[in-house]
């Protein structure tokens, strides 16, 4: 692969951190995912870099339902997904509207809200809702459109299915479902929008065997992770990614 695709030693530095972030977040190790466009829209446009990194995620994808097809909730996917192709549906309608710093902003304070409400703590209570039709229809549509529009989709996701306290292997692999899904739905809507120009798709097929080792590494650490520091550890990531959006979606106002 020629390198010098990339606009600049750092252009590819900090898309090569910003795919092994999100290759040890899709295999299953907590909510890096979400830096993946901040951290690359530090140095291109963060629609550049939703651009490149789609066809990455859905490599991932590939890898990551490969190692958890086994270990999905397919009650829970029924539940979530008419609301996340509504999302994406909503996010491609308003691709022009809705600019990068107002999504994160409102995906970083969910996500604060969130694990606000967590360290609270509601008990069995924040089970049963989580569990509730209308819950689902709500988050998995939010996760949908995030997911669309900055490939955010985490933190909406987590908000419904966390307080579930499933297995971490049954969240892992539900969570790795569930994006595999939309991921392959969003090409649809970001080939419309004309965003995989010849430059985007050379730099995301650099990014490839990155990607796929970085998956699999996340996915083998958490197969080996106690559900009583996988939970803490993803709330914590939550709660560190949650700070970024805010940050960036303030200074982008």
């Amino acid at each position: 692969m020629h390198w010098t695709i990339f606009a600049s030693p750092t252009e590819l530095a900090v898309t090569a951190l910003a795919v092994v972030l999100v290759g040890l977040s899709k295999g299953g190790l907590g909510g890096m995912s979400l830096l993946g466009v901040p951290l690359m829209a530090l140095v291109m446009p963060p629609v550049t870099a939703a651009a490149i990194l789609l066809p990455v995620l859905v490599a991932m994808d590939v890898v990551s339902v490969a190692s958890w097809r086994a270990w999905v909730d397919w009650q829970i996917m029924r539940r979530i997904m008419p609301g996340a192709v509504a999302g994406i549906g909503i996010g491609w309608a308003s691709a022009e509207l809705v600019s990068d710093s107002a999504v994160r902003l409102v995906v970083g304070l969910v996500s604060l809200a969130f694990v606000a409400r967590a360290l609270v703590g509601t008990g069995q209570g924040a089970a049963l809702a989580g569990a509730r039709p209308a819950a689902a229809r709500f988050w998995g549509g939010l996760a949908g459109y995030t997911s669309f529009v900055a490939h955010a989709g985490a933190p909406p996701l987590q908000i419904y299915m966390m307080p579930l306290r499933l297995d971490p292997k049954l969240f892992t692999g539900t969570t790795v479902m569930f994006f595999a899904v939309t991921n392959a739905l969003k090409l649809i809507p970001y080939a419309a929008l004309g965003e995989f120009g010849s430059d985007n798709l050379a730099r995301a097929a650099a990014m490839l065997p990155l990607a796929v080792g970085a998956t699999w590494l996340g996915g083998w650490v958490v197969r080996h992770m106690r559900a009583s520091i996988f939970y803490p550890f993803t709330y914590a990531s939550v709660a560190l990614v949650g700070v970024k959006l805010v940050w960036d979606g303030l200074a982008g106002l």
